[in-house]
This record gives C-alpha cells, structure tokens and sequence, in this order.
C-alpha cells in the first residue's frame, strides 16, 4: 500500500501546500515529512527539495522564508486570492436563486481554493432585508438545464409556482406544465429570469428561475427566432422594470443633478444628460412604461418629473389618481 502510494507524493504534497499555507502561513520540512507518513508516504529533505523543483516547472511555486531560525514553505499558487473568494462568496449567500443548504455546499466548495486558515475568513454572513431564498434546492442546476435547452435548440416544459395567502407555494397554470423556448437567462432587481418564447401567445415571456421547478428538456425544437434575432438583451433588461413588460417608449423626464448617479446606474454612462439649469438636467431613455417604471418614478420623489410624451405624462397622472382614490379616507 504504502509502495503505491509513494507514486503520489508530488499530488500530497499539493494538498498540503494548498490546505495548511498562504501568505501568512508556512509549513516546516519536519511538518511536512510527519503529514507525508500520516499519509503512510515516507519521504526525506532531499526527494521533497527535488519535488519543490519539479513542481515549480510545472507552474506550481513554492517559496521559502525564514520564522523564529526554521525555514518554513509556502504555495504562492492560488486560482484565486482570497479578496475574489470573499465576493464569490457574499454573491453566493444574497443570491435568491441559491436555496441555503446549495449555498452552504457552494461556499464549501470554494473554501477548497484556499487554506484552513483562509477559509475561516470565507465563513461570513451577508445580511440581506427580507431574503427569502429559492424554492428549489438546487437553483443553480435550472440554470444548468436551461442552457443545455438552449445549446440543444429544443423547448423546456416546467412547473412554475407561486405563494397564496396562505404562505403555501402552488403551481400556476391550473397545474398544467408550461411550456416554453428558452432564448436568454438576465438577472434583474437580484432575481434570474428565463427569456423564452411563448408559442401559444407569440409573445416573449419571462419567468424567474427560482420558481421553476421540474425543467425537461422536450424533443420539440424552439420557436421565435425571428423575434431574438432582432433583440439585444443587455438593452432589453435595461428598458425592462422589474423585467415588466409594457410599450416601448422614449420618455423625457427633468432631473434634479443630484440624481445624475441615479440615471447613469440604471441606463448607463451613455446616457445624454442636457442641463436645463443649474440644478436640473433632461434626459431621454427608452422604456418598456409599466406600473413598475411609474413606481421608480414615484420612488425618486420630487427630483424627477416625465415631461413627455403627453401620453406617458397622462398615465403618470391617472396613477396618481388611482392612488389618490386607493388611499381616500372613508368620509
């Protein structure tokens, strides 16, 4: 046993060079030959300083430093440092689409492409208001079976759920599969969405992956190419609030300066701000007009007006209206 595990020292000596050093943290040859013969692998100081070198012309570097007299060994190796993992990781605990036990396995995973003493930094929690997290417990292999759908260029059949009142997750549709060509996956507003085609309605429809559940690939191939030939879908997210369709217009709206940052993360540094005056600028953009790019408006307050065209500048104030109403103390 031991004989044939001799044969892979130099894949020990990895694993050990990636689980228990880093920057800050070294291994002494003694350490090393006692956790080689933990592995039932003898080695002397000679055959590992011959083993350093010829992992180092492989690309896998191994750097020497003295601490407290004793030479002590590092990996300076690392897919990622541990600044890349801490996001990978704070992306992974907010992400909704991720239900909590693929998110502990994921993070778990990534812990491996560090050391021990890294890792622990990993161990974190992002706090995130009012987080409910995937209904699936494993989002992220929907995704999986969506691009291979897409690869494929064959339609999917799915089960797509929502909450009632009270608090139970039903499927929509009257509990019949919906069916759909997949084109685009988009994340918005720290949701993923299916871009499909809908045969049935000629429509592009959206659903949010986390509620998708039971994806089968069908053997019928995708419809509505035509529509996504003509559909850049960085620009669509960006027209589309909330990923809520509505017609497609150029709004004019008046914006306070302060709001420029505003206006830039949601349509971009090409947007053209005019100034008006000192304190206000126009802006034009291309929006799908909803309820929900209303509502932006309305969360934005006094610092942001549509000026045009009169139809949208109507439906602002049929909303306000509406509101008015919804909101009227009984007499």
């Amino acid at each position: 046993m031991r004989n044939s595990k001799q044969k892979l020292k130099l894949l020990y000596l990895i694993q050990i060079f990636d689980e228990y050093t880093d920057e800050e943290h070294g291994i002494t040859m003694s350490e090393i030959i006692k956790k080689l013969d933990d592995n039932g692998i003898k080695a002397e100081r000679k055959s590992i300083y011959d083993d350093i070198e010829q992992l180092g012309t492989v690309g896998y570097e191994i750097v020497t430093e003295k601490l407290n007299r004793e030479t002590v060994y590092k990996t300076v190796t690392r897919k990622f440092d541990v600044s890349e993992l801490k996001m990978l990781v704070d992306v992974v605990q907010a992400s909704k689409f991720i239900s909590k036990k693929d998110s502990e396995e994921l993070i778990k995973k990534l812990e491996g492409f560090t050391s021990k003493y890294e890792a622990k930094k990993l161990q974190r929690q992002v706090y995130v208001a009012n987080r409910v997290k995937a209904i699936s417990k494993s989002g992220y292999y929907n995704i999986d079976a969506i691009h291979d759908a897409i690869y494929e260029n064959k339609q999917i059949a799915f089960d797509y759920y929502m909450w009632n009142t009270k608090k139970e997750l039903v499927i929509r549709n009257d509990g019949n599969k919906t069916d759909i060509s997949p084109w685009a996956l988009s994340w918005d507003d720290e949701n993923y969405y299916l871009v499909g085609y809908d045969s049935e309605t000629e429509q592009i429809k959206h659903y949010r992956v986390d509620k998708m559940l039971h994806i089968r690939m069908s053997n019928e191939s995708r419809e509505g190419k035509e529509y996504f030939k003509k559909l850049d879908m960085a620009d669509y997210a960006k027209k589309s609030f909330g990923m809520f369709r509505g017609k497609e217009q150029t709004v004019k709206m008046q914006v306070d300066n302060r709001l420029a940052g505003v206006i830039i993360d949601r349509f971009g540094k090409d947007v053209m701000m005019i100034p008006t005056d000192e304190e206000h600028f126009t802006v034009k953009v291309d929006v799908h007009v909803s309820r929900q790019f209303l509502g932006w408006i309305f969360s934005l307050g006094e610092g942001i007006k549509i000026v045009g065209p009169e139809e949208v500048v109507n439906q602002m104030k049929a909303e306000c209206e509406r509101l008015m109403g919804q909101y009227q103390l009984p007499q």
